[in-house]
């Protein structure tokens, strides 16, 4: 199984980081997606990844800390993303929910943190929250499907979800599936096609049911695994193979 995003550079994880990911190895992951979400993380994502053979990074800019980003913050993402335990340009989109940053700085850095995934030839991975037509329409409107991508933490509705399988990118579902209160969560994971989809933690954030309200870490993706195979209807083990498939087909990984 893969846990296609976590956060693991975060303080959350400073007093036991290497305790988490030991754990993650030994419930038997084969690879963790490793986040940045500015230049510094994404900076610390690449030096965890190098120390370990199963962890890769994504380097980007998330939308609330997209009002710092100037010419040389782009100058140093191109250039993390040459080395080859970088397989992605995220986590990038649109955040209207906290309007941390200017909403057209936003805008025009989301535009142009995807002109850079197409100039370095790597997918993208996508923050969409309250911002779902506006981030439809500029992937529409960039071309995104040439990138490839994925739309992490899925949020939105079922016109979201067909917009965003149009565009060739996969859905990632996290540890909410496995609240109490996502039926129609559930509802919309039976119209995922089984190719398209990816489990996510989300770490140390959205952690699933029974550690809801903790911290949460790599090794909690099988809970969010085994609700998915029970939408589905299938089991946990191939579950487990299609979205390991998916999740090296998108990155790139080799088994």
């Amino acid at each position: 199984m893969i846990d296609s995003h976590a956060h693991l550079t975060l303080s959350q994880f400073d007093n036991d980081r290497e305790l988490v990911i030991q754990r993650a190895f030994n419930a038997g992951l084969k690879h963790i997606i490793t986040v940045g979400i500015d230049i510094n993380d994404s900076q610390k994502a690449l030096t965890l990844a190098k120390k370990y053979d199963f962890i890769f990074a994504s380097v980007g800019v998330h939308p609330h800390e997209v009002k710092s980003m100037n010419s040389e913050t782009y100058l140093k993402l191109s250039e993390l993303s040459s080395h080859n335990k970088v397989v992605a340009i995220g986590e990038i989109g649109l955040d209207f929910y906290r309007n941390l940053s200017p909403r057209e700085i936003r805008i025009q850095h989301f535009r142009d943190q995807l002109q850079l995934a197409r100039e370095v030839s790597l997918p993208v991975i996508i923050h969409d929250r309250e911002a779902h037509q506006e981030v439809i329409n500029i992937l529409r409107e960039e071309k995104a499907e040439t990138i490839g991508g994925v739309i992490h933490c899925f949020s939105g509705d079922y016109t979201m979800l067909k917009a965003s399988l149009d565009l060739d990118f996969f859905i990632s579902i996290p540890g909410t599936i496995t609240f109490k209160t996502s039926g129609d969560f559930h509802k919309l994971v039976q119209d995922i096609p089984m190719d398209y989809l990816l489990l996510e933690t989300d770490s140390p954030f959205l952690a699933p049911h029974p550690f809801r309200g903790k911290r949460n870490e790599p090794a909690y993706v099988f809970y969010v695994a085994e609700a998915v195979a029970r939408i589905k209807g299938v089991s946990v083990a191939e579950l487990a193979e299609i979205t390991t498939n998916n999740a090296r087909r998108l990155f790139n990984l080799l088994p």
